[in-house]
C-alpha cells in the first residue's frame, strides 16, 4: 500500500508523453512514473563500484566471497545453454 505522496512538476508536453507511454503499456500515469523512477534509481545504485563499510561489515563481506559455492544444477544448466542470440 502506498503511503507517501512524490510531488514535481512537469510542463504540458511532459506530461503528455509520459501519459502516451503509460497508456501503450495499458498503466495509469502514477505507476508508470514509479515504475520508471524506480528502475532508474535501481541501475544507479547497481552500478556504484566504491561502497563504503565498516571493519564488521567488510569482514562479512570477506566471509561471503570466500564461502564455498553450493552446487546449484539448475544454474549449471542455464550457464551451459547456448544464448538463444548465438543459434
Amino acid at each position: 500500500m502506498r503511503d507517501i505522496a512524490i510531488n514535481l512538476r512537469a510542463r504540458s508536453d511532459q506530461r503528455d508523453l509520459i501519459d502516451r507511454a503509460a497508456g501503450a503499456l495499458g498503466r495509469n500515469r502514477s505507476d508508470f512514473m514509479l515504475e520508471a523512477a524506480c528502475e532508474k534509481a535501481q541501475a544507479i545504485v547497481l552500478d556504484r563500484t566504491l561502497f563504503a563499510l565498516d571493519k564488521m561489515a567488510f569482514e562479512r563481506f570477506n566471509a561471503l566471497l570466500d564461502a564455498s559455492i553450493e552446487a546449484n544444477p539448475a544454474l549449471d544448466r542455464l550457464l551451459a545453454r547456448r544464448p538463444q542470440w548465438a543459434k
